[in-house]
């Protein structure tokens, strides 16, 4: 049987900048949409975007539960 290969393995900062970049382009462009000048928008998507990423940096990662040393 043949061994299926693992998915690659990206560090957490490369997620957590995915996130921003994503995030804050969903922001800035949303708010073009409603009548934000371009500029304004660009500020508050920039703020956004680097709040998103130390959030996700601090709090995203999942750590896993300890295993408890078998008893004898």
């Amino acid at each position: 049987m043949p061994h299926v290969p693992r998915p690659p393995s990206f560090d957490h900062g490369f997620i957590s900048f995915l996130w921003a970049v994503g995030l804050g382009a969903f922001i800035y462009f949303g708010s073009v949409a409603v009548g934000v000048s371009s500029g304004t928008a660009f500020v508050f998507a920039a703020l956004a975007a680097f709040g998103i990423f130390l959030f996700v940096r601090v709090y995203g990662e999942e750590t896993p539960p300890r295993r408890q040393a078998p008893r004898r």
